[in-house]
């Protein structure tokens, strides 16, 4: 499937009445395939790059002193760009690496923000975009604050089983914000 292609589906499941200018917004993507164990995103630097997973399995995490923190996972065709530094031009404090090969779409920042500026449903698209990024990360912690390692776990079973396909068990312990023998131990009870 081609690049725009990818992204034009993408825009018509999730965002389907922004269809001006979406040709020329696909076509300027340009595609890199990105060795396992790449960083993609690294703490303290810009995020210049509009970012689609086009393939593969992407890991966000924060640092916290030496140890790392997960954040979430991307293993399916979506935007992986940190918008608030993307679109603010500031530091992000979000690293991001490749758990799997991946391929990504790209974009520069400048040839994006002169297509805002080009189409007015651009900025509602991105209003979207951030809406759906605090709905999520406000769930997000909410679970995190309110319920217990055991619960979220059965919530991954539920909502997210790929996840514990594919994600080394190391990772979603990190998620869960408990050790890999923790979870070990609520796997077993909950099998």
């Amino acid at each position: 499937m081609s690049i725009a292609q990818s992204i034009s589906n993408f825009f018509e499941e999730y965002y389907p009445h922004n269809d001006e200018g979406l040709e020329e917004l696909s076509s300027a993507f340009t595609s890199r395939v990105i060795p396992k164990g790449t960083t993609i995103l690294r703490e303290s630097t810009t995020d210049d790059k509009l970012r689609f997973l086009n393939r593969g399995t992407i890991r966000e995490y924060y640092l916290s002193g030496v140890k790392e923190v997960n954040i979430n996972f991307y293993l399916h065709q979506q935007f992986i760009t940190d918008l608030s530094s993307f679109i603010n031009a500031t530091k992000t404090k979000k690293n991001q690496e490749s758990l799997s090969e991946i391929e990504v779409f790209e974009l520069d920042r400048e040839p994006f923000l002169r297509l805002l500026e080009k189409y007015e449903c651009a900025q509602d698209l991105i209003d979207q975009f951030f809406q759906k990024l605090l709905s999520s990360r406000e769930k997000f912690e909410y679970n995190r604050m309110t319920k217990t390692p055991e619960e979220l776990y059965t919530e991954l079973r539920i909502y997210k089983p790929e996840w514990l396909q594919k994600i080394p068990q190391y990772h979603i312990a990190s998620y869960l914000g408990i050790t890999p023998e923790t979870l070990s131990r609520i796997r077993s009870r909950i099998s």
